[in-house]
Formats: structure tokens, sequence, C-alpha cells
């Protein structure tokens, strides 16, 4: 299956595509979406990062994506912004017929790092160690990543909990 993990921003957009097959999971691609500096008037900018990511849509043809959550932030502007930015994208995602699934950025660095409190640094270096990359992205396509990783590993979760028949039945 192919996974497509967001990491949604206003000015920068992460994007991660993995490839899994069982308990292998394969890099595909990642990078960044750019909406361009703040003198661009907001609808501008959300309808730059719609048409990045269908274009990356178009390009690599993900199966399933998944979203980073939008945390509260100190600024309610800033909060509110991100948010529109993660509803275009979402957007996109959905008229391709795409699934989305959604975690928490607590929820990516446990099922990354093991802890809930882990550093960009740590996350970059995990997402690194797990795909079998030379170098770690940056910072905002290994988030992506991360989310596309943690989505894989919750994807499966459900179909590796449920009871195997037992061969007396």
């Amino acid at each position: 299956m192919r996974w497509i993990g967001i990491d949604p921003g206003l000015r920068t957009t992460g994007f991660g595509i993995i490839d899994v097959d069982g308990q292998k999971m394969t890099y595909v691609a990642s990078g960044t979406i750019e909406s361009g500096d703040s003198k661009k008037g907001l609808p501008e900018r959300l309808g730059t990062l719609y048409s990045g990511v269908k274009e990356v849509l178009d390009t690599y043809h993900p199966e399933s994506a998944a979203i980073e959550e939008v945390f509260l932030n100190v600024n309610p502007r800033s909060t509110l912004m991100l948010g529109q930015a993660r509803g275009s994208v979402i957007a996109a995602l959905v008229s391709a017929k795409l699934s989305v699934a959604e975690y928490s950025a607590l929820r990516v660095k446990q099922s990354i790092v093991g802890t809930g409190r882990a550093t960009k640094p740590q996350v970059q270096e995990m997402v690194k160690r797990l795909l079998r990359l030379s170098r770690a992205p940056g910072t905002d396509a290994s988030d992506a990543l991360g989310v596309a990783i943690c989505a894989a590993h919750h994807y499966r979760l459900p179909s590796a909990l449920k009871p195997k028949p037992s061969s007396k039945e």
C-alpha cells in the first residue's frame, strides 16, 4: 500500500510518500510545497497548497493519506491560519478520493521515536533509520514521512490484534 503523509503549514507543507508491504517500508519521495511569502493573499496561498498537493497525488498515486492534526498555538490567529492550510490540503486529498487518517504530533512522535516529547532532530534520525536513507530529509519532509509511517503502523495494528482462528475449530 502506498501512503502519503502530510505535515501541514501555511508557508511550508511537508509531504512524504512510502510504500508498505507487510513489515517492510520503502521510501518513495518527500519534499515541501511552498505557498509563497505573506505578501500574497491568503486565498492565493491556500490555492497554491491545494494545487501543490494535487500535483504530488497525480505524480505518485498514493492509496491512503494521513495528516498531522492542528495543535493549539499561543497565537489564535496563527492557529486559525494553520487550520485553513490544513483544510486546503484535506480538500485536495478528499477530492482525489483518498481516505484521510489524522494523527496528533504526540502520537506521531510516539510511533517514530517512542516518546511524545521527541525533538525534530530525533524524528529526522529515526525516519532516516526506519526508511534506510543515506541522509535525513529536511524537517518538514521528515515530519510528513513520520506521519505516513505512523499511519502505516496504525493501519496494520487492528488486523494484528485480531485473534487467530484455532486449529481445533
